[in-house]
């Protein structure tokens, strides 16, 4: 005969007066904190009702009958979190409370009913404490709210909401203890999901995965806030135009970094400017600007002794009551284990005012003035350094003859009044690049293209490199053999290697906005994702997946990642920095990718690069424009556009090179020279042209207001 299977009686429940709950002795919570009950109470008090009702147990008299009165085994928080509202008449003694009626008679143990609500049952996971915290805020409530709720702080929801912001891959990740809460913190640095996801990807397999790592590749491509430019601009005026700081909420981070460099550089070359523009007008013959000056950049120069004017009566009364009160105040504190924050405040303010009257301008005379220069740059806590009075050896004045006084650019020129110095206008350069060309310069001069547009070309030429040598098994190899034995046998130095054989991937720093359109990066990006597609998730299988590949697919396989070391990049040589690149270093470099470039046929007009308004045409002055297009289209093209204003002047070279093969200088091969087009024939010559350029009248790009953007540095 079949046994027939227990069926479970769940408790019933009923609302009992509070007056009618004692505490059971049977409670195995026996040691609790006061805090802890309290926090609760205001918890209850806030919700005015309980997430969870008491389990509770009749009172039996002698003979087996209830009461009317019932003990509380379980849910004794809850039962003394409700009895301190009761005493601060926030709750009715006979209030009604939810409570689970046990049956007297089970066999069932009241200290096992105590045991069990507070044994099984699972704390609620980290994660889901994140994403309740953002739905909460999602609804409504501020972040004050949510703190106040939980008796918590504003910075550790704060915290929570930013551990709910992370990529939902990487919280799967998490879920799965595939990471620990401390590597998921290190994520929330940079909000962008896909860089934590490709972080993730670098490093999931590695054996460095410490979150020091994790933050330290997701902010590689920002400047610290501690960087002397970010001091010098300022956190604030960078995010006033528009900049976007990364701030780490979980460690100390210095004031964050800052994720547009190309902004930052901007503003600080804005600044500079305007001071250079200040100290012109003092009237030196020219203005030296950049954030690091170069070693030994005065060598060689000789320096001007300036005098300083004496101090007036009342500047004298004053330094002396700023020092009175100095001593006064150092005098009544010097027992005092702490300044008061005024106090501390008041010190500070006379230093910096006596500091001033130290540090007074020098006096010079004019006719000195007149043939010297001045030195700008920015110290490492992000100071301006102002440095006057040095003159070239060219700018010497000339050695007198037969007791002639030497004429110099600060004396008389063309009958100016010899009693006034003539007033010069100051030749500024900021990183060596001329802030304010002449009028002769732009329109005849062919000047060094800017630094950032040869970096920017170069990032093209690099990705156009990396999509021939994936498709070329037979170079890849070459490459690589070539780079370990090289290694092995001579045991050069990797830098300036154009193949790195770690393979390590270059980010593009500094890019135009067309690269990841192009040809190129996007047959990149395709090809990473079909090898991508049929590779194993796990090391083992991977090894074996690897293993088991025909030759041909093992080669191609080794082209892609053999690509991804490629590093055609141009960048500032740096010899006096360990972290910088030397000019030798640079040189060999691109000596290396000009033989990758051959040997693969690498041609960047087949590969889909055109010069274009974006990308070369708008960036450069009018006669680099006139000589691309001279170079490209024939001379007569150049003539027919010589006399726009230089945005237009773009826009139609644009049109002229589309088809004709024409390259930049960084795109082409080390002794290439670009083939000079013949003169338009007549056919052409009598095409259409838009109305503009039929204009007579010039304008200068300045006067356009289109001029070429201030750089650090020049480089060709």
């Amino acid at each position: 005969m079949a046994k027939a299977a227990r069926k479970i009686t769940l408790s019933r429940s009923r609302d009992i007066p509070f007056n009618k709950l004692v505490l059971s002795e049977a409670n195995v919570r026996r040691i609790e904190s006061n805090l802890a009950i309290e926090e609760l109470a205001r918890d209850i008090d806030r919700r005015e009702d309980l997430v969870q009702g008491l389990n509770v147990r009749p009172i039996l008299d002698a003979d087996g009958k209830e009461t009317g009165m019932f003990e509380v085994p379980a849910g004794g928080r809850r039962y003394r979190a409700l009895e301190r509202l009761v005493k601060a008449k926030r709750f009715p003694k006979d209030g009604l409370v939810p409570c689970i009626v046990r049956d007297p008679s089970t066999k069932i143990l009241a200290e096992d009913d105590s045991l069990a609500e507070n044994t099984q049952r699972v704390p609620l996971h980290p994660l889901d404490a994140f994403r309740a915290f953002l739905e909460m805020r999602t609804k409504g409530m501020t972040e004050e709210e949510i703190a106040a709720a939980f008796s918590t702080t504003v910075q550790v929801v704060k915290q929570r909401l930013r551990l709910a912001a992370v990529s939902p891959a990487l919280h799967d990740v998490y879920a799965a203890d595939g990471m620990t809460l401390e590597m998921l913190m290190a994520f929330t640095v940079n909000p962008d999901h896909a860089r934590q996801e490709h972080v993730w990807e670098a490093i999931q397999h590695s054996y460095n995965r410490q979150p020091w790592h994790i933050r330290q590749l997701l902010t590689e491509t920002t400047i610290p806030a501690s960087d002397k430019r970010a001091l010098f601009v300022g956190v604030e005026a960078y995010e006033q135009a528009g900049g976007i700081v990364l701030r780490d909420l979980f460690e100390a981070d210095g004031g964050g970094w800052l994720q547009n460099p190309a902004l930052l550089d901007r503003l600080v070359s804005e600044r500079l400017k305007a001071v250079a523009d200040e100290i012109a007008n003092e009237g030196w013959k020219w203005v030296t600007v950049d954030i690091d000056l170069p070693y030994g950049h005065d060598h060689g120069l000789r320096a001007l002794t300036g005098s300083f004017v004496d101090l007036t009566d009342e500047e004298h009364a004053a330094r002396e009551a700023l020092r009175e009160e100095s001593e006064q105040l150092q005098a009544e504190y010097a027992g005092a284990d702490e300044l008061p924050d005024e106090i501390d405040q008041r010190l500070g303010e006379i230093e910096a005012a006596l500091e001033a009257f130290e540090k007074r301008p020098a006096v010079y005379d004019p006719a000195e003035i007149a043939i010297a220069g001045v030195f700008i740059s920015v110290d490492s806590d992000g100071e301006l350094i102002v440095d006057r009075g040095y003159v070239r050896p060219e700018d010497e004045p000339s050695a007198t003859v037969d007791g002639d006084a030497p004429e110099t650019d600060g004396e008389r020129q063309n009958g100016d009044d010899p009693e006034t110095p003539h007033i010069q206008r100051a030749v500024i350069t900021i990183g060596g690049q001329p802030v304010e060309p002449q009028e002769d310069d732009e329109e005849d001069v062919i000047k060094p293209l800017p630094e950032r547009l040869v970096i920017e070309l170069t990032a093209h030429r690099t990705l156009a490199l990396r999509d021939v040598v994936g498709g070329n098994p037979h170079v890849a190899l070459t490459a690589l053999l070539h780079r370990l034995v090289r290694d092995t046998f001579r045991r050069t130095g990797t830098s300036g290697a154009s193949l790195q054989a770690s393979v390590n991937h270059v980010f593009f720093r500094e890019q135009g906005k067309d690269l990841g359109e192009s040809p190129y990066a996007k047959s990149i990006a395709q090809r990473h994702e079909d090898w991508k597609a049929d590779l194993p998730a796990q090391d083992d299988a991977l090894w074996d997946w690897v293993d088991a590949l025909d030759d041909a697919s093992r080669l191609a396989l080794l082209a892609h990642c053999v690509s991804y070391g490629v590093n055609a990049l141009y960048e500032r040589p740096n010899p006096l920095s360990v972290t910088g690149i030397s000019q030798s270093a640079l040189d060999r470099r691109m000596a290396e990718a000009d033989r990758l470039a051959r040997v693969t046929g690498l041609d960047m007009v087949e590969a889909g690069f055109r010069p274009t308004v974006e990308n070369y045409l708008g960036r450069v002055t009018k006669p680099r424009i006139l000589q691309a297009v001279r170079e490209g289209a024939g001379e007569r093209a150049a003539q027919l556009i010589d006399h726009l204003k230089k945005g237009d002047m773009a826009k139609e070279a644009e049109r002229l090179l589309a088809d004709t093969g024409w390259l930049p200088e960084p795109l082409r091969l080390l002794d290439a020279e670009p083939e000079h087009a013949t003169d338009m024939d007549g056919d052409t010559g009598g095409e259409a042209l838009p109305a503009f350029l039929t204009d007579d009248d010039e304008v200068s790009a300045d006067a356009d207001g289109i001029g070429e953007p201030v750089h650090m540095i020049a480089a060709e």
